[in-house]
């Protein structure tokens, strides 16, 4: 297989870029009212600031299509596909979960979402991983951060029947 231009590798980066950040603006849109919704439940003391999650994510998903930008240049391997869509998949997931906690205020729901999530990122992060050891890498803190956020949900849904229900 003809090995890609520079201009081939620049759009298959926005590309990859631009997906990930449509993920983003889909759980952006269900989290207009994050902010005010979040200060109204109860916390565990270890809860980040509402503010942290912000930086967070956009460096999160600045990493996730960076990531799948990586494999996504190693074409002639045979496993890419599967991992894209592995990867794919795991980001629809992630666009949903704002919408079953912060719009639809699905405690149970959400807390599925992500050990599913979870499950799924660490899926993705091994065949990256096989693919282009720097690609999985770079999925490393994205599992940290959803570890981190699905004993958050767990909390702040035991916490908050109430809100969470």
């Amino acid at each position: 297989m003809k090995s890609l231009t520079h201009r081939q590798q620049y759009m298959g980066l926005a590309g990859w870029l631009l997906l990930a950040f449509i993920a983003a603006a889909i759980g952006a849109v269900a989290s207009v009212d994050a902010a005010s919704f979040y200060q109204q439940l109860q916390q565990p003391s270890w809860a980040p600031p509402a503010g942290a999650f912000g930086p967070v994510w956009t460096t999160l998903y600045t990493l996730m299509g960076i990531a799948a930008w990586l494999v996504w240049r190693e074409k002639p391997t045979r496993n890419v596909r599967p991992a894209l869509t592995l990867f794919v998949v795991q980001l629809a997931l992630n666009a949903l979960w704002s919408w079953l906690y912060f719009v639809w205020h699905l405690g149970a729901v959400a807390f599925a979402g992500t050990v599913v999530l979870w499950l799924l990122i660490l899926a993705t992060l091994i065949a990256f991983w096989r693919i282009r050891p720097l690609a999985g890498a770079l999925l490393v803190p994205y599992l940290a951060w959803v570890s981190l956020a699905t004993a958050l949900t767990w909390s702040t849904w035991h916490l908050n029947p109430q809100l969470l229900g």
